[in-house]
């Protein structure tokens, strides 16, 4: 018997597959475990409405870090970008405001934002009756 030559392409092609196939599923494991690469994500914007007199330094506080964000001017309305590398997986983060010039603190909740959603965070003259809202 002959082998054709359709039959004869097929073998180092699906050869060629299976190496590929199994080259990639290779890099999906480190130490006997998976990892799962996340997509790229939406960066996430944060309007600020600062009714107190002082400038407020505006950090948000994710995996057990604090990262610098920007500056809310006093009693004005300020917007921000939120970069979703700051998103763990679980996609919550809290918020922390540090008047400049005031032992004052002005701290969020957990927050959860979803892709699409936006952050709106009022800054009272009080710091401590400040309200956040993602929508």
């Amino acid at each position: 018997m002959r082998a054709t030559p359709s039959s004869g392409r097929r073998l180092p092609r699906i050869a060629l597959a299976a190496v590929v196939a199994a080259a990639s599923l290779a890099g999906c494991f480190r130490n006997g475990s998976p990892t799962i690469v996340p997509p790229p994500g939406e960066n996430i914007p944060l309007q600020i409405t600062n009714h107190h007199y002082l400038d407020i330094t505006v950090y948000a506080i994710h995996d057990g870090q604090r990262t610098r964000l920007g500056v809310a001017g006093g009693s004005a309305h300020t917007k921000m970008v939120l970069p979703a590398r700051l998103l763990g997986v679980g996609r919550q983060l809290r918020l922390y405001g540090d008047p400049i010039g005031s032992s004052e603190l002005a701290i969020t909740e957990v927050i959860v934002v979803q892709p699409g959603q936006f952050i709106e965070w009022l800054l009272e003259s009080g710091l401590a009756r400040s309200t956040v809202g993602v929508y």
